[in-house]
């Protein structure tokens, strides 16, 4: 954990640099990200807070991600990354910059198209265009969950630089 807070803590000095306010839409890491976040005394300056969207209902309900996206390409796609935090920084006008991750942790529910350690990852800066990103990270359930709450926090860290 020591390496995702001294990841979040330049996230945060970066956002404040900046004057911006973060969130989060997270499945396969239920809300390591944000944790790791609010782990830092004052963050609240920055951190608007967290959605945690485990089921796609909440994927819907909450982040927004149409019904008919999710039947197209399932929960875990580069689409549905995309959807996720677009539909953050839509539904939430206090956020500047978002970050939403969608992946299969493990140690079930891989297939040979979308294996075990599958991640997407996506950022949104207001105003910019998202990066989405394809990752597979090998290890345990904890190991994939750390890894991509490192590469979310990372990306959120490139988005401000």
């Amino acid at each position: 954990m020591a390496d995702l807070i001294v990841l979040a803590t330049a996230v945060l000095s970066a956002a404040r640099a900046q004057g911006l306010r973060l969130g989060t839409v997270e499945s396969c890491t239920g809300g390591l990200i944000a944790g790791a976040l609010t782990e830092i005394a004052g963050s609240s300056d920055v951190v608007q807070g967290g959605l945690v969207t485990y089921s796609n209902a909440l994927k819907v309900a909450l982040a927004g991600v149409p019904e008919a996206l999710l039947a197209a390409h399932g929960a875990v796609s580069p689409q549905t990354a995309e959807a996720m935090v677009s539909g953050l920084l839509t539904r939430l006008p206090t956020v500047d910059l978002g970050v939403a991750v969608t992946g299969i942790a493990g140690p079930g529910g891989g297939s040979l198209e979308k294996p075990v350690g599958l991640v997407y990852l996506a950022t949104l800066k207001r105003g910019q265009a998202v990066t989405v990103e394809r990752q597979i990270f090998p290890g345990n359930r904890a190991e994939i969950r750390k890894a991509t709450a490192a590469r979310a926090l990372t990306m959120l860290l490139q988005t401000l630089s």
